[in-house]
C-alpha cells in the first residue's frame, strides 16, 4: 500500500509513517468500526454522497455517532484533491471502551495509490457461513471494519491459484466477492444477486445498473444459486477499485470477456465522465 500524501486523524495532518490510534481502541481489538473507500478520478470523487450515507448508515448500525458529514466530506475533497487518482478511504473507529461504543472514537482518512490491476480475473467459490445470507443480523448491510473471514477467503482462493474468492451463502446463493459486487449476463439479461439476501450495498453496483438502464440491458435482482452463474454467458466483479472488471474463470469453469461486459464498462466510464468532468 502507498499512500499519497498525509493521513487525517480527526482533521489533523500526520506524516504516514507517524499516523497512530490508540492499542486500545476497540477498531482494533475487536473490529468494531465502520469504513468506506471511494475512487478519486483527477482529484474529484465519485459519488462522494452515496459513500457518506453508507457511512451513517454503518455507524447506526454499529450504535455510534454519527459523524459529522460536512467535515468528513472536506477532508476527503482535501486529501483527494493532493492525490488526483487514488482511493479515499474512510475509518470510524470504535472507541477505547466497548461498554459504550464511539468513546474517544477517531476517524482517520488516507488516499491510496491504484495499482496496475490485470484486464480480466479468475475466482474460486468458496463456503461463507458468516454470512447472513437472508438472515439478517445488526450489522447487515453494514461496512464495518470486520473483513477479517472476508480476507481469509481471498487468501485461501489466492493460495489455490485464483485472483480472489467468489462467497456462497450457507443456503446456496451467489452472495458477493470479498471487497466486490457480482453479476453475470444470461441471454442478454443483466443478472446480480438482491440486496434482500443481506450483500452490502455496492456504490459501483447501483452505478451499473444505472449503466444498463441507459445501454438498453434489462437488469434481474434476486436469489440466485451457483448454477445460475455457471450457466451464464459472461461474468464480472464491481468496486470502487475494479469498476467493472471481466471474470474469466469461475473454479474450472471458463468465461469470455463479452460484449455485454465491454457495454458496462464503457457505460461506467461515460457515466464517470459526465458526472465528474461535465
Amino acid at each position: 500500500m502507498t499512500v499519497i500524501g498525509d493521513v487525517l486523524i480527526d482533521g489533523v495532518p500526520v506524516s504516514a509513517t507517524d499516523a497512530v490510534i490508540s492499542v486500545f481502541d476497540i477498531g482494533f481489538q475487536r473490529g468494531y468500526g465502520c469504513f468506506e473507500a471511494m475512487r478519486s478520478y483527477d482529484g474529484s470523487i465519485f459519488r462522494l454522497s452515496p459513500h457518506l450515507d453508507r457511512l451513517e448508515v454503518s455507524a447506526a448500525k454499529l450504535r455510534l455517532p454519527t459523524p459529522d458529514r460536512d467535515s468528513i466530506a472536506d477532508w476527503c475533497r482535501s486529501v483527494a484533491e493532493i492525490a488526483g487518482d487514488s482511493v479515499v478511504k474512510v475509518f470510524v473507529s470504535g472507541g477505547t471502551d466497548a461498554s459504550v461504543p464511539g468513546t474517544n472514537s477517531r476517524i482517520v482518512i488516507f488516499a491510496e495509490a491504484v495499482r496496475p490491476g490485470s484486464s480480466t480475473m479468475t475466482v474460486q467459490a468458496r463456503t461463507a457461513p458468516w454470512h447472513t445470507d437472508g438472515d439478517w443480523s445488526e450489522l447487515t448491510g453494514a461496512k464495518a471494519l470486520s473483513y477479517g473471514f472476508n480476507l481469509a477467503a481471498s487468501v485461501a482462493a489466492q493460495a489455490n491459484g485464483f485472483d480472489d474468492a467468489l462467497l456462497i451463502g450457507r443456503h446456496g446463493h451467489v452472495l458477493e466477492g470479498p471487497t466486490f459486487a457480482i453479476g453475470w449476463i444470461r441471454d442478454g439479461v443483466f443478472q446480480t444477486p438482491g440486496l434482500e439476501i443481506g450483500i452490502l450495498e455496492s456504490i459501483t453496483r447501483t452505478a451499473t445498473i444505472e449503466v444498463a438502464g441507459r445501454i438498453g440491458m434489462t437488469v434481474e435482482e434476486g436469489s440466485y444459486g451457483f448454477d445460475d452463474l455457471m450457466g451464464a454467458d459472461e461474468t464480472f466483479a464491481m468496486s470502487t477499485l475494479r469498476e467493472v472488471l471481466p471474470i474469466v474463470q469461475v473454479d474450472d469453469r471458463k468465461f469470455r470477456a463479452g460484449i455485454g461486459t465491454k457495454g458496462l464498462q464503457d457505460g461506467f466510464a461515460a457515466l464517470v465522465e459526465a458526472e465528474l468532468y461535465r
